[in-house]
Order: C-alpha cells, then structure tokens, then sequence
C-alpha cells in the first residue's frame, strides 16, 4: 500500500464555509498510515474545531502556501482559485470540484502546470451516476426552491407571488429544466410548498420514471425550444438544472425570451458552474446573489451549497471519503487505470487533456488513459 501525505488547505472562494475532509475520515486515513496536513481554521465554517482534526491524528498548519508544498495530493472543495494557481505543480494530484468547462484559465493554469486535477463531478458510478456530485446536487436543488421563493417576495425585487398560494388563490408557477438530480429534488421541494410544477428533460424514461414517482402536483414535459419557450413565458419561478458532466450546459433560455417573462419573475440557474442554461446567466456570490435583467431576477450563485456549510459538508465529505482514500493508497495511476468508472474523473494530467467534455468544451486534443505518463514525470 502507497503512504501519502494528504493536505486540507482552508477555502478561499468568497463565502466558502466547506471543508474536504472531516475529522472522522482524516482519522482513517492516518491509521491507514497516511500524513494529514490541515491548515488552522479549515474547519470552523463548519462548526469543526482545530482540536478535533488534532484528535484524529492531524498536523495542523499555519499556513496555505506550506499545506500544498509538502502536499502530494491536495483535497478541496471548490477549484483552486487565481492566487492559488502558483501552487499548482507537476507532481501533485488536486482532488476537487473543477468544473473547468466554465473556466478557460483554470484551465489552462492546469494544463501549464502539469498537475493532475481528478474532478469529484466527473467520476462515474458503475450505473453511470456521478456519485460525488449527487449529494451536493440533492442540497443545490432543494436551495434552489428556497432561494426562488425568497427572491419572489416583493422586497427583494420579486412579483411578490407566495409559491404555494392561499384559499382562492392559485400557486406559483416554477418550470424546472432538467429531470436529474437537481431537478428532482427541486420539484419535490417546490411540489411540497404546493407550487404548480412542471419539469423537463429529453430523456423520456426519466420522465417515465419521474411522472410514477413524483406529487400530483408536478407534471412531466418532454424539451423542446417550443414547449420551453412556452413554459418560460408564463413562469414565476425558472430553475436551470441541466447538466452534460464537464461540458458546458446547453443553454435553453436565450436572453429575448426574458422580455416575455412576467415582471419581477425569478430565475435560479443552478447550472451557472458549468456556464449556465440560461443566456443571462453570470456567477454571483452569497454576498451579492442577485441581479435584474428586463425585469428578471436572477439568481445564480455558483456554490449554493456553502450556504449550509455543515449540512453540505458532511453530505460531501460520505461521498467522496472512500475515494480520497484509494487515491490515497493505491496512487494516482493504479486509481484511475484499474476502474475506467474512476478513470472519468482524471480531467487533466501533465499538461493533457484526459476527459472528453473538458476537450470538447475548449477544443483540445484527447488522451486515452493509457497514455498518461508516470506520475511526477515531464509535462509535455
């Protein structure tokens, strides 16, 4: 079994309150014989003290520049930002959400470093889910609801419709694109308030699946830019949920169709980390969620589920656990050749391109897993 040294650097991206790894998990990865470096505050966004990361066997850091250099694989929750890009080296292995298809620079910053970005929204399980981005897309879809409905309160610039309505009034209207995780959870949250729900997707036995599984409130549509446009038009509350795993989201809402759109109406684009389903779309944070264009709210923040950091992390951190510590002990060669379900999630490596929605998104050549090199080898 490969001994690695595992760092846990703390979050940097603007209301970030997640962590990689809680205390529980760096305990068996340092009985396994693993080094576990953690730096100081990493866990209280959390409501995870240092002392009990120091419990578990951690060392705790001071500092971020001094966690990734002794590193040899890094775990985070959300991509390494710009003034992280410097840490970022050929023979390190970066374990965290990329989603590169929705950052040119982060990708080319990997690329010419060399490092190996394994990214948690492209590994596969056996049955072709994505088993470690389904707990996160389970909490986004649910917020996505909630943050709709705030929006639509007048005070906050929405058309002040109560999704549920009242005794002689109808409920809101939400259309939610996309049938998957996100989208399912979505409509059961917004079926639960009493909204009048419609959700699409292209696949017809998901919509199949979701019509014998869903409230009577939620009716099922096969996509369509008409049958889209249609929906769009009369909705109080759109949420963009449609997801190609490390390709750009299709975008199903131009930006015309907003000036048909009820006045004060609100749209969450969930997908807004993969470039969104909505032309309008732009990242926002927590800080400063929302704007308004032709009288449309928007919504689209791109880490929704750092707003219920303990929530969320300890959703993540049962998914991806098992992982880190194969990656941990078997390396990352033995890791992504032997299954080629874990293979999916290697997006670059020495400066190639081994996932076809990250070549596709910015036109670059593909590699066969094969041809990845020996690790800590010459970028080429």
């Amino acid at each position: 079994m490969k001994v690695s040294i595992i760092g846990v650097p703390r979050e940097i991206k603007e209301q970030e309150q997640r962590v990689s790894v809680v205390p529980s998990g760096a305990f068996l990865l340092t009985k396994a014989g693993h080094t576990m470096l953690v730096e100081k505050g990493a866990g209280l966004g959390s409501g995870i003290s240092d002392e009990e990361y120091i419990g578990a066997g951690c060392q705790m850091i001071d500092d971020a520049a001094e966690v990734w250099a002794r590193s040899e694989i890094i775990a985070k929750v959300k991509e390494p930002l710009a003034e992280e890009y410097q840490f970022l080296r050929s023979d390190l292995v970066v374990f965290t959400f990329f989603h590169f298809a929705a950052s040119k620079p982060l990708a080319d910053a990997c690329l010419d470093s060399g490092v190996s970005a394994v990214a948690y929204e492209t590994i596969e399980g056996k049955n072709g889910t994505l088993p470690l981005l389904t707990p996160m897309s389970e909490v986004a879809g649910r917020m996505s609801v909630l943050a709709g409905a705030r929006n639509l309160q007048r005070q906050n610039g929405g058309r002040g419709v109560l999704l549920s309505g009242v005794p002689g009034v109808e409920p809101g209207r939400v259309v939610i694109l996309g049938g998957g995780v996100v989208g399912s959870n979505a409509a059961r949250m917004a079926a639960g308030l009493g909204a009048r729900v419609r959700i699409f997707d292209i696949d017809l036995e998901r919509l199949r699946y979701l019509d014998d599984t869903m409230p009577a409130n939620v009716n099922t549509c096969f996509s369509t830019p008409f049958a889209v446009h249609e929906a769009v038009q009369a909705a109080d509350l759109v949420i963009g949920a449609v997801l190609v795993a490390g390709d750009r989201a299709p975008v199903l809402v131009p930006k015309e169709w907003l000036l048909e759109m009820p006045n004060g109406s609100v749209i969450v684009d969930v997908a807004v980390d993969q470039g969104g389903c909505v032309e309008s779309c732009r990242p926002t944070t927590h800080a400063d969620p929302t704007y308004v264009i032709d009288g449309v709210v928007h919504y689209c923040v791109a880490n929704m589920p750092g707003a219920v950091p303990r929530t969320s992390t300890f959703a993540l951190t049962n998914a991806t656990q098992p992982y880190l510590q194969e990656l941990a002990s078997e390396g990352l060669e033995l890791f992504v050749k032997r299954d080629p379900h874990r293979a999916q999630g290697l997006n670059v490596s020495a400066g190639m391109v081994f996932h076809r929605g990250v070549s596709k998104a910015f036109k670059l050549p593909l590699q066969p897993i094969d041809d990845l090199p020996s690790f800590g080898g010459t970028v080429r």
